[in-house]
């Protein structure tokens, strides 16, 4: 059974930061692209980013590019999402994805996470 369990959430004030973790258990981490995506309150889900089986090979949603890094430690079967300069606009439920279909991350994500809150004040 495949699990992705996320980490890392909080309360962090305009123009901080936070570092979101998700482990995966019950498959091959490696050979699969990983993502994240986000859900803010009263919003449909959007995506924020994703990592591609070469992690130099990366793809960011316009509203984070610049302020987010996305990363992987294969070893730890552990994807991240380093998040700076971070706006009243990040606040929402982050939640890990993988992508284990042929088709890669140009899919709809297999699994996800069960997610984890950001909160940004205003």
């Amino acid at each position: 059974q495949v699990q992705l369990v996320e980490s890392g959430g909080g309360l962090v004030q305009a123009g901080g930061s936070l570092r979101l973790s998700c482990v995966t258990s019950g498959h091959t981490f490696s050979i699969y692209p990983m993502g994240w995506f986000r859900q803010a309150p009263g919003k449909e889900r959007e995506f924020v980013s994703a990592i591609n089986v070469n992690p130099r090979i990366t793809r960011y949603a316009d509203s984070v590019k610049g302020r987010f890094t996305i990363s992987r430690d294969n070893a730890k079967n552990t994807v991240y999402l380093q998040m700076y300069s971070l706006k009243p606009e990040d606040t929402a439920i982050y939640y890990c994805v993988d992508y284990t279909t042929s088709a890669g991350w140009n899919s709809s994500p297999t699994h996800w996470g069960q997610g984890t809150q950001v909160t940004v004040p205003s």
